[in-house]
């Protein structure tokens, strides 16, 4: 059974920063590949924010890139560090993890809420 704790979301002004935290917990013969933070804004799919492998490429969506920085310390660990943030950075994030042999899993979701 793999699980994965978020952390990190919050209340904060246009323009500030915040950091989320995933890490993922349970079998340790689940082998990570790629790790990820998706959003969903009231009203709206859920979307790709950043994303990270574990050789190290990274990927982020259009409106983030240039503001947030997704990290990695260890196979079952990413970070995704928000900085400049604005109003329509508003929604529920979502960590995901994939393992090597495809199977996805999904954190509960933290809100982040940028007032402007």
């Amino acid at each position: 059974q793999v699980q994965l704790v978020e952390s990190g979301g919050g209340l904060m002004q246009a323009g500030g920063s915040l950091r989320l935290s995933c890490t993922v917990s349970g079998s340790i013969f689940t082998v990570i590949n790629v790790m990820g933070w998706y959003r969903q804004a009231p009203g709206k799919q859920r979307e790709l924010v950043a994303s990270i492998s574990s050789s190290g490429r990274v990927d982020y969506a259009d409106s983030v890139k240039g503001r947030f920085t997704i990290s990695r310390d260890n196979t079952r660990k990413a970070d995704l560090q928000m900085d400049s943030l604005k109003p329509e950075d508003t929604a529920v994030y979502y960590c995901n993890a994939v393992a090597l042999r495809g199977a996805s899993y999904w954190g509960q979701g933290t809100q982040v809420t940028v007032s402007s």
